[in-house]
């Protein structure tokens, strides 16, 4: 049987009054590709913040590895090996790419294992070696969400977290953001992908939830939700 990482029950959140987040429950397990799609305004991104610790909860609960986690600040979280790759990136615009993906292992002190996963990196992602000494400002869109995924392996996480990882960049950009998360996930990482492009969340997905207006209306394995009229309908334009 395999185990639970993370394990989301009846969560609820609400900004101002509003209820952004109405009763969500989701799991994910160790190894797993979870999808979590959903229109704009969905809910997804206010989900992924409370589960990261970066904003409060108003009920329901968040376990991490058995434990619950709710209350603990994304600081913590990321000691515990939960990483999040932020919608927008994130990244310190002033520093070099070698000096961002320094600033991803701040929680470790093994300075050659540090060093390994910097070439790792590279490795994932060479036009990042090709620009290390480079501002990360600079960069465009689509290397900034490199560098910041790079960042977040860095920590070395259990689980990582992914929001809108291919918003705002070109097809081409998308294309190899997405190759680069399925082959994370093959080496065995866990991931929790929010994503607005539906289609390409499912494809690679174990399985997906579908969200609207702050509740998952839907979940299942990736493939069968690609196929689903509904999800078709809803959010494949077709």
């Amino acid at each position: 049987m395999a185990n639970t990482l993370l394990k989301v029950t009846d969560l609820r959140v609400s900004y101002g009054g509003i209820k952004a987040v109405k009763g969500v429950s989701l799991e994910v397990q160790e190894g797993e590709l979870i999808s979590l799609i959903g229109s704009n305004g969905a809910g997804k991104t206010t989900t992924m913040k409370a589960i990261t610790g970066s904003l409060g909860i108003e009920g329901g609960n968040i376990e991490y590895m058995g434990k619950s986690i709710r209350g603990q600040g994304a600081w913590d979280l990321v000691k515990q090996g939960l990483a999040m790759v932020p919608e927008g990136r994130g990244v310190f615009t002033r520093m070099t790419i070698t000096e961002n993906l320094q600033m991803g292992a701040y929680t470790r002190s093994d300075k050659a294992g540090i060093a390994e996963d910097i070439e790792r990196m590279f490795n994932i992602f060479p036009r990042l070696r090709e620009r290390k000494d480079q501002l990360a400002g600079t960069m465009s869109g689509g290397e900034q969400q490199m560098l910041a995924m790079g960042r977040a392996l860095m920590s070395r996480p259990k689980v990582l977290l992914l929001d809108e990882p291919s918003m705002g960049l070109s097809p081409i950009m998308v294309d190899k953001i997405f190759e680069v998360v399925r082959d994370v996930s093959s080496q065995g990482m866990t991931i929790l992908l929010v994503e607005q492009n539906a289609q390409r969340a499912l494809q690679i997905a174990n399985r997906g939830y579908v969200m609207d207006s702050g509740e998952i209306t839907m979940t299942g394995p990736g493939k069968e939700l690609l196929v689903d009229p509904r999800v078709r309908e809803a959010y494949l334009g077709h």
